[in-house]
Protein backbone atom coordinates (compact mmCIF):
# COMPACT_ATOMS: atom_id res chain seq x y z
CA UNK A 1 0.00 0.00 0.00
CA UNK A 2 2.89 2.32 0.77
CA UNK A 3 4.33 1.84 -2.72
CA UNK A 4 1.04 2.97 -4.24
CA UNK A 5 1.64 6.37 -2.67
CA UNK A 6 4.97 6.87 -4.42
CA UNK A 7 5.17 9.48 -7.14
CA UNK A 8 6.35 7.03 -9.79
CA UNK A 9 3.42 4.64 -9.19
CA UNK A 10 0.93 7.49 -9.27
CA UNK A 11 2.52 8.81 -12.45
CA UNK A 12 2.27 5.35 -14.05
CA UNK A 13 -1.38 4.96 -12.95
CA UNK A 14 -2.28 8.42 -14.23
CA UNK A 15 -0.56 7.69 -17.54
CA UNK A 16 -2.34 4.35 -17.88
CA UNK A 17 -5.70 5.82 -16.83
CA UNK A 18 -5.54 8.75 -19.23
CA UNK A 19 -4.42 6.47 -22.05
CA UNK A 20 -7.26 4.05 -21.26
CA UNK A 21 -9.82 6.84 -21.48
CA UNK A 22 -8.25 8.07 -24.73
CA UNK A 23 -8.26 4.56 -26.21
CA UNK A 24 -11.89 4.01 -25.19
CA UNK A 25 -12.96 7.22 -26.90
CA UNK A 26 -10.77 6.46 -29.91
CA UNK A 27 -12.03 2.86 -30.10
CA UNK A 28 -15.65 4.02 -29.90
CA UNK A 29 -14.99 6.53 -32.66
CA UNK A 30 -13.25 3.97 -34.88
CA UNK A 31 -15.86 1.26 -34.30
CA UNK A 32 -18.80 3.60 -34.96
CA UNK A 33 -17.24 5.01 -38.10
CA UNK A 34 -16.25 1.56 -39.35
CA UNK A 35 -19.80 0.24 -38.82
CA UNK A 36 -21.24 3.25 -40.64
CA UNK A 37 -18.71 2.90 -43.46
CA UNK A 38 -19.35 -0.82 -43.99
CA UNK A 39 -23.11 -0.34 -43.91
CA UNK A 40 -22.80 2.52 -46.40
CA UNK A 41 -20.77 0.23 -48.69
CA UNK A 42 -23.53 -2.37 -48.63
CA UNK A 43 -26.13 0.31 -49.31
CA UNK A 44 -24.14 1.62 -52.25
CA UNK A 45 -24.06 -1.92 -53.61
CA UNK A 46 -27.79 -2.55 -53.24
CA UNK A 47 -29.02 0.71 -54.74
CA UNK A 48 -27.51 0.27 -58.24
CA UNK A 49 -28.62 -3.39 -58.26
CA UNK A 50 -32.20 -2.23 -57.70
CA UNK A 51 -31.90 0.28 -60.52
CA UNK A 52 -30.63 -2.43 -62.86
CA UNK A 53 -33.32 -4.91 -61.82
CA UNK A 54 -36.16 -2.48 -62.39
CA UNK A 55 -35.11 -2.26 -66.05
CA UNK A 56 -35.89 -5.97 -66.37
CA UNK A 57 -39.48 -5.56 -65.13
CA UNK A 58 -42.40 -4.80 -67.50
CA UNK A 59 -46.10 -4.35 -67.09
CA UNK A 60 -47.93 -6.56 -69.63
CA UNK A 61 -51.68 -6.84 -69.57
CA UNK A 62 -51.78 -5.50 -66.08
CA UNK A 63 -49.30 -8.10 -64.88
CA UNK A 64 -45.71 -7.54 -63.78
CA UNK A 65 -43.26 -9.72 -65.68
CA UNK A 66 -39.54 -10.15 -65.07
CA UNK A 67 -37.95 -10.33 -68.51
CA UNK A 68 -34.62 -11.65 -67.32
CA UNK A 69 -33.01 -12.20 -63.95
CA UNK A 70 -29.56 -10.55 -64.16
CA UNK A 71 -28.58 -11.96 -60.77
CA UNK A 72 -27.75 -15.19 -62.53
CA UNK A 73 -24.97 -13.42 -64.44
CA UNK A 74 -21.37 -14.23 -63.36
CA UNK A 75 -20.68 -10.63 -62.37
CA UNK A 76 -23.14 -10.99 -59.50
CA UNK A 77 -21.45 -14.10 -58.12
CA UNK A 78 -20.15 -12.23 -55.06
CA UNK A 79 -23.64 -10.93 -54.29
CA UNK A 80 -25.07 -14.46 -54.53
CA UNK A 81 -22.38 -15.71 -52.15
CA UNK A 82 -23.40 -13.04 -49.67
CA UNK A 83 -27.00 -14.32 -49.63
CA UNK A 84 -28.47 -11.76 -51.98
CA UNK A 85 -32.26 -12.03 -52.12
CA UNK A 86 -34.92 -10.25 -54.12
CA UNK A 87 -38.71 -10.02 -54.17
CA UNK A 88 -41.00 -8.11 -56.52
CA UNK A 89 -44.55 -7.16 -55.49
CA UNK A 90 -47.41 -5.84 -57.57
CA UNK A 91 -49.56 -2.98 -56.46
CA UNK A 92 -51.82 -5.38 -54.59
CA UNK A 93 -48.90 -6.42 -52.42
CA UNK A 94 -48.65 -9.91 -53.90
CA UNK A 95 -45.20 -11.30 -54.69
CA UNK A 96 -44.73 -11.92 -58.40
CA UNK A 97 -41.06 -12.91 -58.29
CA UNK A 98 -38.65 -14.10 -55.59
CA UNK A 99 -35.01 -15.05 -55.52
CA UNK A 100 -32.50 -15.97 -52.82
CA UNK A 101 -32.53 -17.57 -49.37
CA UNK A 102 -34.40 -14.84 -47.54
CA UNK A 103 -38.06 -15.36 -48.47
CA UNK A 104 -39.66 -14.42 -45.18
CA UNK A 105 -38.73 -10.78 -45.23
CA UNK A 106 -41.34 -8.35 -43.89
CA UNK A 107 -43.90 -6.95 -46.29
CA UNK A 108 -42.77 -3.64 -47.76
CA UNK A 109 -44.21 -0.57 -46.11
CA UNK A 110 -43.81 2.23 -48.63
CA UNK A 111 -46.00 5.09 -49.79
CA UNK A 112 -46.91 4.26 -53.42
CA UNK A 113 -48.37 7.69 -54.06
CA UNK A 114 -44.92 9.33 -54.13
CA UNK A 115 -43.42 8.68 -57.57
CA UNK A 116 -40.04 10.14 -56.71
CA UNK A 117 -39.59 7.99 -53.63
CA UNK A 118 -35.90 7.03 -53.45
CA UNK A 119 -36.42 3.93 -51.32
CA UNK A 120 -35.87 2.96 -47.72
CA UNK A 121 -33.09 1.04 -45.97
CA UNK A 122 -33.53 -1.10 -42.87
CA UNK A 123 -31.53 -3.64 -40.92
CA UNK A 124 -33.44 -6.68 -39.69
CA UNK A 125 -32.85 -10.22 -38.50
CA UNK A 126 -34.12 -13.01 -40.72
CA UNK A 127 -36.43 -15.22 -38.63
CA UNK A 128 -35.54 -18.42 -40.44
CA UNK A 129 -31.75 -18.16 -40.45
CA UNK A 130 -31.24 -15.55 -37.66
CA UNK A 131 -28.86 -13.75 -40.02
CA UNK A 132 -28.49 -9.97 -39.89
CA UNK A 133 -29.87 -8.63 -43.14
CA UNK A 134 -29.70 -5.25 -44.81
CA UNK A 135 -33.00 -4.56 -46.58
CA UNK A 136 -33.73 -2.02 -49.31
CA UNK A 137 -37.27 -1.34 -50.51
CA UNK A 138 -38.05 0.91 -53.49
CA UNK A 139 -40.95 1.55 -55.87
CA UNK A 140 -40.79 0.36 -59.52
CA UNK A 141 -41.52 3.45 -61.57
CA UNK A 142 -42.31 3.36 -65.29
CA UNK A 143 -44.05 5.72 -67.70
CA UNK A 144 -47.42 4.73 -66.31
CA UNK A 145 -46.26 5.57 -62.82
CA UNK A 146 -45.59 3.18 -59.95
CA UNK A 147 -46.26 -0.36 -61.13
CA UNK A 148 -44.87 -2.33 -58.19
CA UNK A 149 -42.36 -2.60 -55.40
CA UNK A 150 -38.95 -4.24 -55.38
CA UNK A 151 -37.29 -5.47 -52.26
CA UNK A 152 -33.63 -6.58 -52.14
CA UNK A 153 -31.64 -7.92 -49.21
CA UNK A 154 -28.10 -8.94 -48.41
CA UNK A 155 -26.80 -10.49 -45.22
CA UNK A 156 -24.36 -8.58 -43.07
CA UNK A 157 -22.27 -11.54 -41.95
CA UNK A 158 -19.10 -10.13 -43.45
CA UNK A 159 -19.84 -6.74 -41.95
CA UNK A 160 -20.47 -8.24 -38.53
CA UNK A 161 -17.39 -10.42 -38.86
CA UNK A 162 -15.24 -7.42 -39.70
CA UNK A 163 -16.71 -5.42 -36.83
CA UNK A 164 -16.21 -8.37 -34.48
CA UNK A 165 -12.57 -8.63 -35.50
CA UNK A 166 -12.14 -4.89 -34.98
CA UNK A 167 -13.80 -5.08 -31.58
CA UNK A 168 -11.62 -8.01 -30.53
CA UNK A 169 -8.53 -6.12 -31.67
CA UNK A 170 -9.56 -3.07 -29.65
CA UNK A 171 -10.46 -5.11 -26.57
CA UNK A 172 -7.21 -7.08 -26.63
CA UNK A 173 -4.83 -4.48 -28.00
CA UNK A 174 -6.15 -1.60 -25.92
CA UNK A 175 -5.43 -3.12 -22.48
CA UNK A 176 -2.05 -4.36 -23.71
CA UNK A 177 -1.16 -0.85 -24.85
CA UNK A 178 -2.38 0.55 -21.52
CA UNK A 179 -0.26 -1.97 -19.58
CA UNK A 180 2.78 -1.22 -21.73
CA UNK A 181 2.22 2.52 -21.32
CA UNK A 182 1.86 2.13 -17.54
CA UNK A 183 5.06 0.10 -17.34
CA UNK A 184 6.90 2.51 -19.59
CA UNK A 185 5.54 5.45 -17.57
CA UNK A 186 6.78 3.80 -14.36
CA UNK A 187 10.20 3.27 -15.94
CA UNK A 188 10.40 6.89 -17.11
CA UNK A 189 9.20 8.18 -13.74
CA UNK A 190 11.81 6.04 -11.98
CA UNK A 191 14.54 7.40 -14.24
CA UNK A 192 13.34 10.98 -13.89
CA UNK A 193 12.92 10.77 -10.11
CA UNK A 194 16.17 8.93 -9.41
CA UNK A 195 17.88 12.20 -8.36
CA UNK A 196 15.08 12.78 -5.87
CA UNK A 197 15.78 9.38 -4.29
CA UNK A 198 19.41 10.42 -4.11
CA UNK A 199 18.36 13.68 -2.45
CA UNK A 200 16.32 11.73 0.11
CA UNK A 201 19.20 9.36 0.91
CA UNK A 202 21.63 12.25 1.18
CA UNK A 203 19.28 14.27 3.38
CA UNK A 204 18.88 11.31 5.77
CA UNK A 205 22.64 11.15 6.33
CA UNK A 206 23.16 14.88 6.78
CA UNK A 207 23.52 16.33 10.24
CA UNK A 208 24.75 19.61 11.64
CA UNK A 209 28.07 17.94 12.37
CA UNK A 210 28.60 16.84 8.77
CA UNK A 211 27.25 19.03 5.99
CA UNK A 212 29.89 18.07 3.46
CA UNK A 213 27.73 15.53 1.59
CA UNK A 214 26.76 16.50 -1.98
CA UNK A 215 24.70 14.86 -4.71
CA UNK A 216 27.18 15.74 -7.48
CA UNK A 217 24.71 14.57 -10.14
CA UNK A 218 25.37 15.29 -13.83
CA UNK A 219 24.16 18.77 -14.73
CA UNK A 220 20.90 18.77 -16.69
CA UNK A 221 18.51 21.53 -17.72
CA UNK A 222 15.31 19.79 -16.57
CA UNK A 223 13.43 20.50 -13.35
CA UNK A 224 14.94 17.58 -11.43
CA UNK A 225 18.45 18.56 -12.49
CA UNK A 226 17.85 22.11 -11.33
CA UNK A 227 16.42 20.76 -8.06
CA UNK A 228 19.55 18.67 -7.48
CA UNK A 229 21.79 21.66 -8.25
CA UNK A 230 19.71 23.85 -5.92
CA UNK A 231 19.94 21.20 -3.20
CA UNK A 232 23.72 21.09 -3.52
CA UNK A 233 23.88 24.89 -3.43
CA UNK A 234 21.64 24.93 -0.34
CA UNK A 235 23.93 22.41 1.38
CA UNK A 236 26.93 24.55 0.51
CA UNK A 237 25.23 27.63 2.00
CA UNK A 238 24.22 25.70 5.11
CA UNK A 239 27.72 24.31 5.52
CA UNK A 240 29.18 27.78 5.17
CA UNK A 241 26.62 29.21 7.60
CA UNK A 242 27.32 26.50 10.18
CA UNK A 243 31.06 26.95 9.69
CA UNK A 244 30.78 30.69 10.21
CA UNK A 245 28.49 30.14 13.20
CA UNK A 246 30.96 27.75 14.82
CA UNK A 247 33.81 30.13 14.04
CA UNK A 248 31.80 33.02 15.39
CA UNK A 249 31.01 31.14 18.61
CA UNK A 250 34.65 30.13 19.05
CA UNK A 251 35.89 33.67 18.36
CA UNK A 252 33.26 35.22 20.60
CA UNK A 253 34.14 32.91 23.49
CA UNK A 254 37.83 33.68 22.98
CA UNK A 255 37.25 37.44 22.80
CA UNK A 256 35.06 37.39 25.91
CA UNK A 257 37.58 35.26 27.74
CA UNK A 258 40.35 37.83 27.18
CA UNK A 259 38.82 40.80 29.10
CA UNK A 260 37.50 38.44 31.76
CA UNK A 261 40.96 36.98 32.26
CA UNK A 262 42.46 40.47 32.39
CA UNK A 263 39.88 41.60 34.94
CA UNK A 264 40.51 38.52 37.06
CA UNK A 265 44.28 39.11 36.88
CA UNK A 266 43.87 42.75 37.95
CA UNK A 267 41.65 41.74 40.86
CA UNK A 268 43.91 38.88 41.97
CA UNK A 269 46.97 41.10 41.73
CA UNK A 270 45.31 43.89 43.69
CA UNK A 271 44.06 41.77 46.60
CA UNK A 272 47.27 39.86 47.19
CA UNK A 273 48.53 42.65 49.50
CA UNK A 274 47.70 46.05 50.81
CA UNK A 275 47.91 48.72 48.10
CA UNK A 276 48.33 52.45 48.10
CA UNK A 277 45.37 54.64 47.07
CA UNK A 278 47.15 55.43 43.80
CA UNK A 279 47.54 51.73 43.05
CA UNK A 280 43.88 51.07 43.84
CA UNK A 281 42.91 53.97 41.60
CA UNK A 282 45.03 52.53 38.78
CA UNK A 283 43.49 49.09 39.28
CA UNK A 284 40.00 50.56 39.05
CA UNK A 285 40.99 52.46 35.92
CA UNK A 286 42.30 49.24 34.38
CA UNK A 287 39.09 47.42 35.32
CA UNK A 288 37.05 50.25 33.79
CA UNK A 289 39.01 49.94 30.56
CA UNK A 290 38.49 46.18 30.42
CA UNK A 291 34.81 46.61 31.29
CA UNK A 292 34.38 49.10 28.43
CA UNK A 293 36.12 46.66 26.10
CA UNK A 294 33.80 43.88 27.20
CA UNK A 295 30.75 46.15 26.87
CA UNK A 296 31.70 47.12 23.31
CA UNK A 297 32.27 43.48 22.45
CA UNK A 298 28.94 42.39 23.93
CA UNK A 299 27.05 45.17 22.16
CA UNK A 300 28.73 44.22 18.88
CA UNK A 301 27.80 40.57 19.32
CA UNK A 302 24.20 41.47 20.12
CA UNK A 303 24.02 43.76 17.10
CA UNK A 304 25.32 41.07 14.76
CA UNK A 305 23.03 38.42 16.26
CA UNK A 306 20.00 40.70 15.91
CA UNK A 307 20.84 41.54 12.30
CA UNK A 308 21.39 37.85 11.46
CA UNK A 309 17.95 36.98 12.79
CA UNK A 310 15.90 39.85 11.38
CA UNK A 311 18.01 40.60 8.27
CA UNK A 312 17.25 44.27 9.01
CA UNK A 313 19.00 46.55 11.50
CA UNK A 314 15.79 48.31 12.53
CA UNK A 315 12.73 50.15 11.28
CA UNK A 316 13.11 51.63 7.81
CA UNK A 317 11.82 55.13 7.16
CA UNK A 318 12.54 58.01 4.76
CA UNK A 319 15.86 59.68 5.70
CA UNK A 320 17.96 62.60 4.56
CA UNK A 321 21.47 61.13 4.38
CA UNK A 322 23.06 64.60 4.19
CA UNK A 323 21.75 65.60 7.63
CA UNK A 324 22.65 62.23 9.13
CA UNK A 325 26.26 62.38 7.85
CA UNK A 326 26.77 65.95 9.10
CA UNK A 327 25.55 64.90 12.55
CA UNK A 328 28.03 62.00 12.55
CA UNK A 329 30.88 64.33 11.50
CA UNK A 330 30.00 66.82 14.25
CA UNK A 331 30.04 64.07 16.87
CA UNK A 332 33.48 62.81 15.82
CA UNK A 333 35.11 66.18 15.24
CA UNK A 334 36.52 66.41 18.79
CA UNK A 335 38.14 62.96 18.41
CA UNK A 336 39.94 64.07 15.25
CA UNK A 337 40.90 67.37 16.81
CA UNK A 338 42.49 65.59 19.80
CA UNK A 339 44.80 63.75 17.37
CA UNK A 340 45.61 66.87 15.44
CA UNK A 341 43.81 65.64 12.30
CA UNK A 342 41.69 67.63 9.89
CA UNK A 343 38.19 66.16 9.54
CA UNK A 344 36.97 67.46 6.18
CA UNK A 345 33.23 67.54 5.54
CA UNK A 346 32.43 67.43 1.80
CA UNK A 347 28.85 66.23 2.25
CA UNK A 348 26.53 68.35 0.05
CA UNK A 349 23.86 70.49 1.60
CA UNK A 350 21.24 69.28 -0.87
CA UNK A 351 19.04 66.40 0.23
CA UNK A 352 20.14 62.81 -0.36
CA UNK A 353 17.06 60.75 0.39
CA UNK A 354 16.82 57.01 1.03
CA UNK A 355 14.78 54.43 2.94
CA UNK A 356 16.75 53.23 5.93
CA UNK A 357 17.24 52.79 9.64
CA UNK A 358 18.79 55.91 11.13
CA UNK A 359 20.34 54.12 14.14
CA UNK A 360 21.92 51.47 11.93
CA UNK A 361 23.30 53.99 9.42
CA UNK A 362 24.71 56.18 12.20
CA UNK A 363 26.48 53.12 13.61
CA UNK A 364 27.82 52.24 10.14
CA UNK A 365 29.36 55.67 9.46
CA UNK A 366 30.56 56.15 13.04
CA UNK A 367 32.44 52.83 12.78
CA UNK A 368 34.04 53.78 9.46
CA UNK A 369 35.00 57.32 10.53
CA UNK A 370 36.22 56.12 13.93
CA UNK A 371 38.44 53.53 12.21
CA UNK A 372 39.78 56.16 9.81
CA UNK A 373 40.67 58.50 12.70
CA UNK A 374 42.09 55.68 14.80
CA UNK A 375 44.54 54.50 12.12
CA UNK A 376 45.56 57.95 10.86
CA UNK A 377 48.44 59.57 12.75
CA UNK A 378 48.76 62.70 10.65
CA UNK A 379 47.05 64.35 7.71
CA UNK A 380 43.30 64.32 7.25
CA UNK A 381 40.11 62.27 7.14
CA UNK A 382 37.47 63.36 4.65
CA UNK A 383 33.90 62.30 3.95
CA UNK A 384 31.90 63.05 0.81
CA UNK A 385 28.58 61.89 -0.62
CA UNK A 386 26.74 62.07 -3.92
CA UNK A 387 23.81 60.57 -5.81
CA UNK A 388 24.73 58.80 -9.04
CA UNK A 389 22.58 58.68 -12.13
CA UNK A 390 21.86 54.99 -11.53
CA UNK A 391 19.94 55.80 -8.33
CA UNK A 392 22.80 54.79 -6.03
CA UNK A 393 24.04 56.97 -3.17
CA UNK A 394 27.79 56.70 -2.57
CA UNK A 395 29.52 57.88 0.58
CA UNK A 396 33.34 57.99 0.38
CA UNK A 397 35.55 58.11 3.50
CA UNK A 398 39.21 58.83 2.72
CA UNK A 399 42.13 58.95 5.13
CA UNK A 400 45.92 59.37 5.03
CA UNK A 401 46.53 56.62 7.55
CA UNK A 402 48.67 53.48 7.65
CA UNK A 403 46.63 51.67 4.98
CA UNK A 404 45.79 48.00 4.62
CA UNK A 405 47.93 45.24 3.13
CA UNK A 406 46.50 43.70 -0.09
CA UNK A 407 46.28 40.24 1.49
CA UNK A 408 44.17 41.62 4.36
CA UNK A 409 41.60 43.51 2.29
CA UNK A 410 39.43 40.43 1.41
CA UNK A 411 39.11 39.59 5.13
CA UNK A 412 38.70 42.90 6.92
CA UNK A 413 34.89 42.55 7.00
CA UNK A 414 35.08 39.09 8.63
CA UNK A 415 34.07 38.94 12.26
CA UNK A 416 36.97 39.17 14.73
CA UNK A 417 39.48 39.47 11.89
CA UNK A 418 42.54 41.52 12.75
CA UNK A 419 45.34 42.43 10.43
CA UNK A 420 48.87 43.11 11.63
CA UNK A 421 49.44 44.53 15.08
CA UNK A 422 49.50 48.13 13.90
CA UNK A 423 45.81 47.93 12.92
CA UNK A 424 44.55 45.77 15.78
CA UNK A 425 45.13 48.06 18.73
CA UNK A 426 42.13 48.94 20.88
CA UNK A 427 39.74 47.09 18.60
CA UNK A 428 37.31 44.21 19.06
CA UNK A 429 37.30 43.05 15.43
CA UNK A 430 33.55 43.61 14.90
CA UNK A 431 33.25 47.21 13.70
CA UNK A 432 33.70 46.55 9.97
CA UNK A 433 31.65 43.34 10.14
CA UNK A 434 28.77 45.29 11.69
CA UNK A 435 29.16 48.06 9.08
CA UNK A 436 28.99 45.58 6.20
CA UNK A 437 26.03 43.84 7.80
CA UNK A 438 24.12 47.13 8.03
CA UNK A 439 25.00 48.06 4.44
CA UNK A 440 23.73 44.72 3.15
CA UNK A 441 20.53 45.07 5.15
CA UNK A 442 19.98 48.32 3.22
CA UNK A 443 20.57 46.54 -0.11
CA UNK A 444 24.04 48.03 -0.44
CA UNK A 445 27.71 47.16 -0.01
CA UNK A 446 31.08 48.57 1.06
CA UNK A 447 34.18 48.60 -1.15
CA UNK A 448 37.77 49.33 -0.12
CA UNK A 449 40.79 50.77 -1.87
CA UNK A 450 43.98 50.89 0.17
CA UNK A 451 47.74 50.56 0.13
CA UNK A 452 50.18 50.29 3.02
CA UNK A 453 51.28 53.75 4.28
CA UNK A 454 49.18 55.44 1.58
CA UNK A 455 45.81 55.63 3.32
CA UNK A 456 42.48 54.01 2.58
CA UNK A 457 39.23 54.82 0.82
CA UNK A 458 36.03 53.15 2.09
CA UNK A 459 33.06 53.63 -0.24
CA UNK A 460 29.52 52.85 0.95
CA UNK A 461 26.93 52.18 -1.81
CA UNK A 462 23.27 52.59 -0.80
CA UNK A 463 20.07 52.62 -2.83
CA UNK A 464 18.49 56.05 -3.15
CA UNK A 465 14.80 56.49 -2.48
Amino acid sequence: MKRLKTLRVRFALWTAGLLLVALLLFGLFVYTNMARSLTTTVDETLRPVVIQLTTEVELRGGELIVIENPIEDPEFAQLRDQGFSMRIFNLAGQPVFAYGPYQDLPQPQIDLTITDHSGEFATITDLATQDPVRLFTAPIVQEAGIVGVIQVAQNLKNVRRTLGLLLATLLIGGPLIVLMAGGFGYFLAARALAPIDEIIRTARHISAADLGARLNLPATEDEVGRLAATFDAMLARLEDAFRRERQFTADASHELRTPLAAMRAIIDSTITRQRTPAEYEQAFADLTQETDQMRRLTEGLLQLARNDVTQQPGKFEPLDLSILLKDVVDSLYPLAEDKGLRLIDNVPEKALFLQGDSDGLIRLFVNLLDNAIKYTEQGFVSISAKCNHDKWLTVMIRDTGIGIAPEDIPHIFDRFYRADGSRSKAGIGLGLAIAMNIARAHGGRITVESAVRNGSIFTVHLLAK
